[in-house]
């Protein structure tokens, strides 16, 4: 099942997507988040719903929003789990982890699957890609097996941790600031439930800049597999429904290339993983001077 949030006449509504259309379920469920927390069950009353021939509309990329658009949860995301990507590093004298290496990205990084990416030059000039596999929760849980970690995933999505390098290396070895630009990480298309992913370890998962591919992988390559992840991050730690797991990036990275290849204004980044969809956003130049009263 794949589940949406999008633009309704001008309202925020749900939907899942069947065939380039769209089923409306707000009438039931107000936001996606409900559907994560009503679990198998929120589940089975979609599919009555369609099965009573429910009404279709024509789906319209640019009415999709972020699956999940305002999130009150976690945005977790692992870095080095691919090895080449370690290889990359910038700091040589970092040895191979034995745990996953996990940071946060701010709530306000979340974009859309088709949304403008804000570049802000005053702030950074180094603005890079990642192409990443997300791991949405669905179920509360703490010091989760990982035997049991599937159980408490909900679904899966396309995401792009587009990242600040020169920010990101200029505080003290701590990631925050550079991976928390607005908009910064759109996410999408849609939120595929677990059971249409028959083996998550086993995705091909690729990003394009203006057409041209830059990363090229298998999550079969992830030194921590999904299982792990969650049940590390566990440890000590509730995980609630709506989380969000960023899964690492492979190499390729934009900052590692040679030359360099960094983000500017007018590139077109897409982020592609198979059986779950695509995500492509325009880079746009902002004004950050600019202060906006609220």
């Amino acid at each position: 099942m794949k589940i949406i949030s999008y633009l309704n006449k001008n309202q925020i509504s749900v939907g899942i997507v069947q065939d380039n259309t769209v089923i409306d379920v707000s009438d039931e469920f107000p936001d996606v988040l409900s559907i994560i927390k009503a679990g198998r069950n929120g589940i089975n009353e979609i599919n009555r719903i369609i099965s009573a021939g429910a009404e279709r509309s024509t789906l319209k990329s640019e009415h999709i929003l972020p699956p999940i658009p305002k999130l009150e949860r976690n945005v977790m995301c692992v870095g080095w789990n691919y090895l080449e990507h370690f290889n990359e590093r910038f700091r040589q004298d970092i040895n191979l982890p034995t745990k996953p290496t996990v940071f946060t990205k701010a709530t306000g990084t979340i974009a859309g699957p088709y949304e403008e990416i804000p570049l802000p030059e005053n702030f950074t000039k180094k603005l890079d890609y990642e192409a990443e596999l997300a791991v949405v929760i669905g179920r509360k849980g703490k010091n989760i097996s990982e035997e049991e970690a599937a159980d408490y995933i909900f679904g899966y999505m396309c995401a792009n941790d587009i990242s600040a390098r020169d920010v990101q290396q200029s505080h003290g070895g701590q990631w925050f600031m550079g991976k928390s630009m607005d908009k910064s990480c759109p996410v999408g298309p849609w939120l595929v439930t677990r059971d249409e992913i028959e083996d998550v370890q086993n995705l091909e998962i690729t990003c394009k800049v203006n057409g041209n591919t830059v990363q090229s992988s298998n999550t079969n390559l992830m030194m921590f597999s999904v299982s792990r992840i969650i049940s590390e991050l566990s440890k000590g730690m509730t995980l609630l429904p709506g989380d969000i797991i960023l899964t690492g990036t492979p190499s390729g990275i934009g900052s590692k290339r040679n030359p360099p290849l960094f983000l500017g204004s007018g590139d077109v980044v897409e982020v592609s993983i198979s059986r779950i969809g695509s995500i492509k956003n325009g880079i746009v130049t902002v004004d950050e001077s600019i202060k906006l009263e609220v």
